[in-house]
């Protein structure tokens, strides 16, 4: 039993091992082995490591002499895995250096610069301002009279003519007035036609009465004279004398004729005045056109009167539609550069894209406000439409671009290409790959363009080659690669 029994357990670990199991006894016996050769690795490296600098110094002279070409392979067994590993990787990190410097990798990147180069062209400096489109002549027709509107016998968009009927008023209360008025007038005329005839009457006698007494007074002065009369005598035809005189003299008298006070002749021209206005007043009943031209408005309606018009509205505007106008509005700091008789092209939404010709017809000669919080002056211009039938019509908003300066065969460039350095307007020109600063006077200013003329000593022509949009970084002497915009 007993060999049978040590047989079976012989061939219970050879099937055991056959099948991957662990026996118990085998297993802890190799767990045992493993922990021993750790244990004797660790004490390896321990005992090694006061070698650690000295092999270090080995590794540095060895990468050395890599680097020169020479040695290595002596050096090289006596490493361990580690050290050759590392070792790989230092010459590798080298060769990669070497090869960034081959490529250039370290070399500075020159700049890249977009051109431009200079257009000789003609060249307008335009002032663009809008304003609100309106006949030549405009006139707004108002009614003073308390008359009720009977008839209105045009409509708007009808042309009419000077002292065509626009409404009729009623004028019954008015024929009244008028006939009054003229009573009062010939009734201030007969009083003062009597009284220049009493006046006339009057003076006459009094004329007589003074040199009655005057004759009077003569005589009497000789009678005294000799004796024959007393002082008091003279004295009494004296003062008869004297009251003759101041009769005489209390009529006015004009070319040798009296006539009546002046009081009679203001109150005839003042019932002339009345009547006179009354007359005026019932023509007025008839509104009639003023001007040649269209009616653009009718702001009453048969039925009103004619005084009360909603937010005090002319009853009618009339203007004149075959000749247009813009009222526009410069500003105080380029007035100066505007002239009657500069061109201008009108352009509007209504125009579907098309222009017109307009020209500076007049200048207002004083400022006013701008409005909106702004302390700038604006002086008020008028242009007027050059054009005949065009879309244009009175009402509408349109813009107008003034020709303030234009020059012919002008080098421009554009706004953008020009900076300012230290005070001096200049371009930056790319010649044979280098930065030039050109200092240039500025000329007449587009829109988008602006003409140029390069300082004394300096050359600019179509073919320069001008960067676009020239940045602080950019400076004389400078390194760029020019890219044509």
């Amino acid at each position: 039993m007993r060999h049978d029994d040590r047989m079976n357990e012989t061939e219970g670990k050879t099937l055991a091992q056959g099948q991957g199991m662990n026996v118990p006894g085998e297993t802890e016996t190799r767990e045992e082995a493993e922990m021993s050769r750790e244990k004797g690795q660790d004490a390896e490296e321990k005992e090694a490591a006061p070698e650690a600098p000295q092999e270090d110094a080995a590794f540095d002279r060895q990468l050395e002499e890599m680097m020169n070409g020479t040695g290595g392979k002596k050096a090289g067994k006596k490493k361990r895995g580690k050290k050759k590993f590392l070792l790989a990787a230092a010459v590798l990190a080298v060769l990669g250096i070497g090869a960034v410097k081959v490529l250039g990798g370290s070399e500075p990147s020159i700049p890249t610069a977009a051109t431009v180069t200079p257009v000789r062209k003609e060249i307008q400096n335009r002032l663009s301002v809008s304003g609100p489109v309106s006949g030549t002549d405009s006139v707004d027709v108002v009614s003073n009279l308390h008359a009720e509107v009977l008839e209105i016998p045009v409509k708007e968009g009808d042309k009419v003519t000077k002292g065509q009927v626009l409404a009729v008023l009623d004028d019954t209360d008015l024929k009244k007035e008028v006939a009054m008025a003229k009573n009062d007038y010939d009734l201030a005329v007969s009083t003062c036609v009597e009284q220049d005839r009493d006046a006339r009457n009057g003076y006459a006698k009094a004329v007589q009465d003074l040199k009655t007494a005057q004759d009077n007074y003569n005589r009497t002065k000789v009678l005294y004279d000799s004796g024959d009369v007393p002082l008091v005598d003279l004295e009494t035809a004296e003062n008869g004398l004297n009251d003759a005189k101041r009769q005489a003299a209390s009529y006015e008298v004009k070319n040798g004729q009296a006539v009546a006070g002046d009081s009679y002749r203001l109150q005839v021209e003042k019932a002339r005045f009345e009547y006179e206005k009354k007359q005026e007043q019932l023509a007025d009943t008839q509104i009639t056109s003023p001007i040649d031209g269209t009616v653009v408005r009718v702001n009453t309606k048969v039925g009103r009167f004619a005084d009360s018009v909603e937010d005090s509205e002319p009853l009618f505007i009339i203007e004149n539609l075959d000749v247009l106008e813009m009222e526009i509005k410069v500003s105080e700091y380029s007035i100066g550069k505007v002239a009657v008789g500069q061109e201008a092209e009108i352009s509007a939404d209504i125009l579907d894209g098309e222009t017109v010709r307009g020209q500076v017809v007049s200048i207002s000669p004083t400022g006013e406000e701008k409005g909106g919080g702004s302390t700038e002056r604006v002086i008020p211009t008028k242009v007027r439409i050059m054009d005949e039938n065009t879309k244009l019509i009175a009402g509408i908003t349109a813009k107008a671009q003034i020709v303030l300066e234009e020059k012919e065969d002008a080098l421009t460039v554009p706004v953008a290409a020009v900076t300012e350095r230290n005070g001096v307007s200049m371009v930056l020109a790319v010649k044979d790959g280098m930065i030039h600063e050109v200092p240039v006077q500025t000329g007449i200013e587009g829109d988008v363009e602006l003409e140029i003329l390069p300082g004394e000593g300096e050359e600019l022509d179509e073919t320069t080659q001008i960067v676009a949009a020239p940045s602080e970084g950019l400076t004389e002497g400078m390194a760029v690669t020019a890219m044509a915009q």
